[in-house]
């Protein structure tokens, strides 16, 4: 195997765990969620105590990725998608962090079920989930297409927080008895906002690992 091969098999083996990352905070999301919806205080404990499983796959691609760039010292364009990654997993990890957060949030919310309240915040989290796992594969994938819909996604999910924040404040009009949880809900829909916020880092990711541009600036 020449030394090229052996460098693209590592970046092989630097993809596959990325994706499996990538696979963990969606779950994160998927299931924190859930517990929301279901008021499943089991399957937020469990989102919750996952967390640090999250926090151990960072390491060990930050590991990878340190170890490619000390020991193959590579240039140019391997050398920013390495890079790359290393600010990516940062993302996936805050992204893990937000999930975590929305179970946290769930286990403290009682009274009435705030699907039935704020209608579009399952809009959001389904929005935000699917920006999160098209981001990681138009990472691994060098889709840059597939980045930049992305980007533009994020003006829906922004949107679906103002309809959230409009939603709450008409409820509160009505005289439901959520006051004591508005604040709670009004995070957990923040929380999927930021969601998207790190989705759309990770495109942004995508591109300076194959143009060295990275907000419209010359990096490298």
């Amino acid at each position: 195997m020449t030394a090229r091969n052996a460098f693209d098999a590592e970046l092989d083996a630097l993809n596959l765990e990325l994706v499996k990352m990538g696979g963990m905070i969606e779950e994160a999301i998927e299931n924190s969620v859930a517990a929301f919806k279901n008021q499943d205080n089991a399957l937020a404990q469990l989102v919750a105590d996952g967390d640090a499983k999250v926090d151990d796959m960072e390491k060990r691609i930050e590991t990878r990725c340190l170890s490619l760039i000390i020991r193959q010292q590579p240039v140019a364009k391997d050398l920013r998608l390495i890079s790359a990654a290393l600010k990516v997993i940062t993302d996936m990890e805050r992204i893990g962090d937000n999930a975590e957060d929305i179970a946290r949030l769930s286990m403290a919310i009682t009274g009435e079920h705030i699907f039935d309240v704020v209608k579009h915040i399952p809009q959001m989290s389904e929005c935000a989930l699917k920006m999160v796992h098209d981001a990681v594969t138009a990472f691994v994938n060098h889709d840059l297409t597939l980045a930049k819909t992305i980007i533009d996604t994020d003006d829906v999910v922004d949107n679906l927080f103002c309809d959230v924040k409009a939603e709450i404040s008409e409820v509160l009009k009505r005289g439901m008895d959520i006051h004591n949880n508005t604040v709670d809900f009004l995070m957990i829909a923040k929380y999927l906002e930021r969601i998207a916020d790190h989705a759309v880092n990770i495109c942004e990711w995508a591109e300076f690992s194959q143009t060295g541009k990275h907000k419209d600036k010359q990096i490298l």
